[in-house]
């Protein structure tokens, strides 16, 4: 007889969607082992900003999630453009330079607008539209991106809250304070539940399945040295602190096979100010992804990248970890006011350096002055070529010879006043993970799934590489912990 039918590994959005799932496919006993203390649930959910990027065919099939939208914000329908599902995948595979794992990532696809209604209907979850994150507005219209737009209200943190009201509707057993040390297996090799260390010590909970669903490795200084290299054993971490890619060992301990970009992570602009790990008051508000409107220079007094080739919900990930490998993994990101008011207000919890000149602001900054002022002064005389500035498309404003370019949005800095933000590159998740099936079950290095262990969330390997867009993690949460907890019901 087994102490639950199904145990889920980690208290996050996909652990509590497997976790739900299992109870909703049959399964009566199912048990949450939550590492943290109950106030420091939630993993790197509740540091999210909740955003989930979905598929759907006509902006009608949105106002199940938003009804009042068109109240809120008039001409909506008319202003968004559809995201069927192969706009989704082109968006999936040119961040990830092709390499989206094709079997997984046309899963994730298919099931993401399904996904959207499961989590509202069964998981109880109200939405609203990010704008303070993504929408822009162009004189009294709001313009919004394709895809990746709808979030939970109270982002992250009633991500989190949702889910734990919803488990604990359904009779989920929720233990905080649980660290998973081991899998268990029973004498024909198939996982029969976990070894913990809880309140009360070490014991062995077994099951008829588990599901690992306890994130990545991105809190591992050791790993994240190991795997991504120099400097990120000095990151910032955004996130949980107890992400140490527990439940990678535990399953690699016993053959699993290691999947997708292992070098690879999600990173972010952040605050150079922000503490080493995140924290539940600031969750999210650390960050700073307004780049696109303006310059960033390093330490050296030099751009060193394209800050506009695209919008930043496509670069963001990719840049945070460019910030961090330049030197001391800090930069400035420098405005003047043309563009202040574009700035997200998460700007707002962090005072910039001011002035009236540039080179009153360089000489504020941690830099070498004479070459920031030169690179500020060289960018001037090759911007606003092209186009009209217009934050809401690619607008094709761009500089000439000059290198690195800026694409789009390159106005000239020549109002004043200037400021400048210090910004380093915070880690939220890495890339690497383990290889599935179909049904979200971990599969060996003999090529044989593990009978009786599933896996779901930043877990699940061969989705990212390189980069990631906004707000696929999440949809990637839900969907395959929703296949995950089925599976390992049924199983």
């Amino acid at each position: 007889m087994y102490d639950f039918d199904v145990i889920v590994v980690g208290a996050g959005n996909a652990a509590l969607a497997a976790a739900v799932s299992a109870r909703e496919h049959g399964a009566s006993r199912v048990a949450v082992l939550e590492k943290a203390p109950k106030a420091q649930r939630g993993g790197n959910t509740f540091f999210s900003g909740a955003i989930f990027r979905f598929a759907y065919d006509n902006v009608g099939e949105l106002d199940r999630f938003v009804p009042a939208v068109e109240q809120e914000y008039p001409g909506f329908h008319a202003g968004v453009e559809a995201y069927p599902k192969q706009a989704y995948r082109d968006d999936l595979m040119n961040v990830t330079q092709g390499r989206s794992d094709p079997e997984l990532s046309q899963i994730l696809i298919d099931s993401s607008y399904d996904t959207m209604c499961w989590l509202q209907d069964k998981g109880k979850m109200e939405f609203e539209l990010a704008m303070s994150v993504i929408g822009v507005k162009v004189g009294n219209q709001v313009k919004w991106p394709k895809g990746a737009f709808v979030r939970i209200v109270h982002e992250g943190i009633g991500l989190s809250s949702s889910w734990f009201k919803t488990a604990e509707a359904h009779d989920v057993e929720i233990r905080y304070d649980s660290t998973a040390l081991r899998l268990a297996q029973d004498e024909t090799g198939r996982v029969s539940g976990v070894v913990v260390r809880g309140p009360d010590g070490i014991k062995t909970l077994t099951a008829r399945a588990v599901v690992l669903g306890c994130g990545g490795f991105e809190t591992n200084p050791e790993w994240r040295r190991r795997y991504l290299g120099e400097p990120w054993d000095h990151a910032k971490v955004r996130g949980s602190n107890f992400n140490y890619g527990d439940g990678l060992k535990m399953a690699l301990d016993l053959g699993a096979m290691p999947w997708g970009h292992w070098g690879g992570c999600h990173a972010t602009p952040i605050n150079a100010a922000a503490p080493d790990y995140g924290i539940r008051k600031l969750t999210d508000k650390t960050n700073r992804l307004s780049y696109p409107y303006g310059v960033m220079i390093n330490v050296e007094g030099k751009r060193w990248v394209d800050e506009a080739e695209n919008f930043q919900s496509y670069t963001y990930a990719k840049y945070g970890g460019a910030i961090i490998k330049q030197t001391k993994s800090l930069v400035y990101q420098i405005f003047d006011s043309k563009v202040l008011h574009l700035l997200e207000p998460r700007y707002s919890t962090s005072e910039p350096f001011r002035a009236d000149t540039l080179d009153g602001l360089v000489r504020q900054l941690n830099v070498d002055h004479k070459q920031a002022l030169l690179t500020l002064e060289q960018f001037n005389a090759a911007a606003q070529h092209g186009g009209t500035f217009n934050p809401a498309v690619l607008d094709g404003l761009h500089t000439e010879d000059l290198d690195p370019p800026k694409t789009n949005w390159a106005q000239k800095l020549d109002t004043p006043p200037y400021v400048a933000y210090p910004v380093t590159g915070g880690i939220t998740f890495t890339f690497g993970g383990l290889k599935i099936t179909k049904e979200a079950q971990v599969v060996a290095t003999d090529w044989k799934p593990m009978p009786g262990l599933y896996t779901c969330g930043e877990m699940v390997g061969g989705l990212f590489h390189y980069n990631y867009p906004l707000g696929t993690g999440l949809m990637s949460g839900a969907v395959f912990g929703r296949i995950a907890g089925r599976s390992a019901a049924l199983a």
